[in-house]
């Protein structure tokens, strides 16, 4: 299955830091070493099964695309020191990094998440992972899902995120994007599995800032396409102040 991982947005809830650091590059600690956002979600979809990559970035994000070319040299180095702990774990990152194909996408303006996915279409066939690089789910198992469907979770208030209605069997009825009164506390994780008709959709939406992925997502399901809400308990929105340090105090302890 190919991946796409949307880094491309300005990431204005955690301003002023992510002026001139990407929010996806903000340091996170897993397993007592520090790594960015990007990089987490990289290597758990990695070692996942996951060997291809779309990463969609803005111009001011190359960054991104030059923590993920190897630097042997640094390496090297780090071995040469006795920093063996920390050449280790960045040899890992690198073999999994020469071990996947990975294809970089620029979104030239800042027009939403559905616009990031619609760049994509030339790129990708048949089903296909989205992901959002500002969110963790440490309970995340890709193998649970089906071609259209995302991930879900219960939240007390609701009305920041995509909102979900399903039924009693985890069938979504409709999506709305942050609505002033929602009508359950379910919320998109922002963890899709999508076919090729998701790009069609996108293209039918009428938008004038931003084009929203939920509003695709509405259109297929108004459509007849049956997508399913597959609930996870352990995220983490690090796109925000709030949510980057609740993780913190979690895993900080």
């Amino acid at each position: 299955m190919q991946a796409i991982i949307t880094a491309g947005g300005l990431g204005t809830r955690m301003l002023p830091i992510s002026k001139e650091i990407p929010k996806e590059m903000l340091p996170v600690p897993v397993n007592g070493e520090l790594k960015p956002i990007i990089q987490v979600i990289f290597e758990q979809l990695y070692d996942q099964g996951v060997r291809e990559f779309i990463v969609v970035v803005s111009r001011s994000k190359r960054v991104i695309e030059d923590y993920f070319t190897p630097d042997y040299d640094f390496l090297d180095y780090l071995e040469r020191e006795g920093k063996l702990k920390q050449a280790s774990s960045l040899r890992g990152f690198y073999e999994r990094v020469e071990g996947s194909n990975i294809v970089f996408l620029t979104q030239y303006r800042q027009r939403g998440f559905g616009e990031a996915v619609l760049r994509t279409e030339p790129y990708v066939g048949g089903s296909f992972l989205v992901v959002a690089a500002d969110t963790l789910v440490f309970d995340l198992d890709i193998g649970r899902m089906s071609t259209n469907s995302f991930l879900v979770t219960e939240v007390e208030d609701p009305r920041p995120y995509g909102v979900v209605i399903t039924d009693g069997e985890g069938n979504v009825i409709d999506v709305e994007e942050k609505p002033q009164f929602p009508r359950s506390n379910l919320i998109i994780i922002p963890y899709y599995v999508f076919d090729e008709r998701i790009f069609q959709a996108l293209k039918r939406v009428h938008f004038e800032r931003e084009l929203q992925l939920t509003d695709g997502i509405r259109n297929l399901i108004r459509e007849g396409v049956v997508f399913k809400a597959i609930r996870v308990k352990d995220t983490y929105d690090l796109g925000n102040f709030e949510g980057y340090v609740n993780y913190l105090r979690r895993y900080t302890k």
